[in-house]
């Protein structure tokens, strides 16, 4: 069972922001970072995750998703990772495994960048981010639900989505999530970050789903050869959102990952 309440984080550049955040479980803690679908797309797996695992885990959901405020100055992916900073700041979360999917992913990356300290391991899952030659992310925003689930998935047709079946007010939060997505993201890229990966010096571990067409897995092969001693993951039979299509093989993946990482256990 997961309970969700709002936390006060305070940036010197920006003053108090609002993060609705959501937790479930018990022990190691985990923080959960979504794509651009919103907190819907990580919700599921991480009451999973938790009742699974001897896990504590965290989703917040990113200023500006699903309906919440975003400050007008938080306008960067770089931005969200100091915001994620804070954040295990004022919850005095120490030895956290940061795990980021798609968006989620890319702001795990800056966060292990920039503000390490309190991180014990890093696991990214099929992210967005890097600039590889010839292997560029798909341009998400001129995609309709139909090709965004063609891209997405190994299954697309086992996901797909009609939208005259959804409500204004979830036809309105997806524009919502969209327009967010874009202010973070732009292009999805940014053009020094693969340059800047090997100053990572965190316990890294790369999954990717093999039939993911919105960032194929020569982006992941490039992450992993880019971050020190990074260990890589391709998922058979998966595409852009693992966590969704196959959550039971990402389970284990992640979290033998983290225990091996942690540098303090729960007592037992």
């Amino acid at each position: 069972m997961s309970t969700t309440h709002t936390v006060d984080v305070t940036l010197p550049e920006l003053g108090t922001i609002a993060v609705r955040i959501s937790e479930r479980g018990e022990g190691h803690p985990i923080l959960l970072l979504h794509g651009g679908a919103g907190s819907v797309s990580v919700t599921g797996f991480a009451d999973r995750l938790a009742a699974e695992r001897n896990a504590h885990v965290y989703t917040p959901t990113h200023p500006g998703f699903d309906g919440t405020e975003r400050p007008e100055l938080l306008t960067t992916v770089r931005g969200l990772a100091a915001l994620y900073a804070a954040l295990l700041d004022t919850l005095d979360l120490t030895g956290v495994t940061v795990v980021g999917n798609s968006v989620g992913g890319w702001i795990a990356a800056e966060l292990a960048l920039l503000h390490p300290n309190r991180v014990s391991g890093l696991v990214l899952v099929d992210a967005v981010g890097i600039e590889v030659p010839d292997h560029p992310v798909i341009d998400f925003f001129a995609l309709d639900l139909a090709q965004i689930a063609d891209y997405s998935y190994a299954d697309p047709d086992a996901y797909r989505i009609d939208p005259t079946q959804l409500s204004p007010a979830v036809l309105q939060a997806m524009a919502g999530n969209r327009a967010t997505l874009q202010i973070y993201g732009g292009s999805m890229t940014d053009p020094a970050l693969l340059t800047r990966l090997p100053e990572i010096t965190l316990p890294t571990l790369v999954i990717w789903g093999d039939a993911d067409r919105i960032v194929d897995p020569d982006n992941g092969r490039a992450y992993a050869a880019a971050i020190p001693g990074a260990e890589l993951v391709i998922m058979p039979n998966t595409g852009h959102l693992p966590q969704i299509e196959s959550p039971a093989a990402l389970i284990p993946l992640i979290w033998n990952f983290a225990d091996t990482h942690a540098t303090s256990k729960p007592a037992a």
